[in-house]
């Protein structure tokens, strides 16, 4: 790593992850976090001052962060989204998504907090636009990502220092969302959706932002085509 400023991005292996690991490397050395460790190097070697971080973020230690001592930019960018009907949501389905959306957002942040306070870091959530309204068959989905969003605003008040930023994208062209497409039983067509990289310029916005800024809340929603 170099003196620059560093920023952890989960979910860096694919999608809006990725796609925010190549909007913040030209200012900042991006630590990769992921489980998909061949996706990760193949980012890396793309994105000169960035290095992967392969660990599972539902299981994450103090020891899997080895000598951290800077952390300036936090981007929980990982999720999952199982749907359908509330009544058919098993409760290892509500485990499954509060583990990765919500759960692991909480432990990895209070795991790196130290490092945050010292830099007057930035906090960035991935969310969603079932974060703002819960649709039929995304109750699970939503609930985690109300969930998201309470928390983003309390860490926000709790932490004064820091910056908060809660982005909710619409459709994107990710993988996730061609999984969420097979789920629906729909077919999957990526240029009706937000490119990745619209995200990942909407984060690099927030997270450059003049000092006397906090652009608290980005809502990126996909233009009529």
């Amino acid at each position: 790593m170099t003196d620059r400023p560093v920023a952890l991005v989960t979910g860096a292996s694919s999608g809006i992850g990725s796609a925010i690991a190549r909007s913040l490397a030209p200012t900042h050395d991006v630590l990769l976090a992921g489980r998909d460790e061949d996706s990760l190097a193949v980012l890396a070697a793309e994105l000169p001052g960035s290095q992967p971080w392969p660990f599972d973020l539902t299981n994450v230690a103090s020891a899997d962060l080895g000598p951290l001592s800077r952390l300036d930019v936090l981007v929980h960018s990982a999720g999952i989204a199982l749907l359908g009907p509330l009544g058919e949501a098993t409760s290892d389905d509500w485990r499954k998504t509060f583990d990765v959306n919500v759960f692991a957002v909480a432990e990895l942040t209070n795991l790196v907090l130290p490092q945050l306070r010292a830099a007057g870091g930035h906090v960035v959530l991935i969310n969603s636009g079932a974060g703002l309204a819960a649709n039929p068959g995304w109750g699970v989905y939503a609930a985690s990502k109300f969930a998201l969003r309470a928390y983003a605003d309390a860490l926000r008040g709790d932490e004064p220092t820091l910056r908060v930023t809660t982005v909710y994208p619409g459709r994107t062209a990710t993988p996730m969302q061609q999984d969420v497409r097979r789920q629906e039983g729909g077919d999957y067509d990526p240029s009706k959706y937000i490119d990745p990289a619209s995200v990942g310029r909407a984060v690099a916005s927030a997270v450059l932002a003049t000092p006397d800024a906090h652009i608290t809340e980005i809502n990126v929603r996909s233009r009529p085509h």
